[in-house]
């Protein structure tokens, strides 16, 4: 047994508090972008990997970054099932360089981390994934490359001009909170009805997903097969 961990039981604390405090902190690798380096959390999964992924953080402006709970929250799940999760802080955010631009060139980002996740791997399907601003982001990016999936939480629907749902592919995974406090769910619903793109609804739950992670996680990793 770890030394460090004989000596935080004997002082009633559990050693799986440190561990999930480290599962908690993926790695960090800075990917060339457009201007500069983005800071990116990478999760990866125990096996081989059969995909890749790149998902979005809320609006930095607000606080949001990669190591948002949502955001690790879908990371994780999407490394359940075999693909490595690539979460870029987006430009002017913590270390990553340039300054924010209010998501035009926060897409330009998104597709540098998409194509660097490519050349690690080859071959393997792509998914985008973004929270609230960041599902904007990741929607915009969708439009401009080949993705073989796009999962949106909490998309910031009204707030930015996310693209209708007629632009955005039919099995695009939308997935949003009841008593959403910041985007109201009859605007998303709204959004979404002229397609018929179908909403995944929490009930109960805010917009950042409180107490519901767990099933969050779940249903994720259910869509991703």
């Amino acid at each position: 047994m770890n030394i460090s961990c004989m000596a935080a039981r004997s002082n009633g604390c559990a050693c799986r508090n440190r561990a999930d405090a480290m599962l908690l902190s993926p790695p960090s690798i800075t990917v060339p972008g457009p201007v500069g380096g983005l800071d990116t959390l990478v999760v990866s999964p125990d096996g081989p990997p059969r995909g890749v992924a790149v998902v979005c953080h809320p609006n930095p402006t607000q606080g949001g970054t990669h190591g948002n709970k949502v955001v690790q929250t879908c990371a994780k799940a999407l490394a359940s099932r075999g693909y490595v999760a690539y979460c870029p802080n987006l430009r002017g955010v913590g270390k990553s360089d340039g300054e924010h631009d209010y998501g035009h060139g926060e897409v330009d980002d998104v597709l540098a981390v998409a194509g660097f996740a490519q050349a690690q791997f080859p071959g393997v399907p792509l998914i985008l994934a973004g929270f609230s601003f960041g599902g904007f982001v990741a929607a915009h990016a969708r439009q401009r490359t080949e993705a073989d999936g796009l999962i949106l939480m909490g998309p910031a629907v009204g707030r930015y001009p996310v693209p209708m749902p007629a632009e955005v592919p039919a099995d695009t995974l939308v997935i949003h909170g009841e008593e959403d406090e910041v985007i109201a769910l009859s605007t998303v619903l709204d959004w979404a009805r002229p397609q018929s793109l179908p909403v995944v609804v929490f009930p109960g739950t805010t917009h950042f997903f409180h107490g519901k992670l767990v099933p969050l996680g779940r249903l994720i990793a259910r869509h991703v097969g």
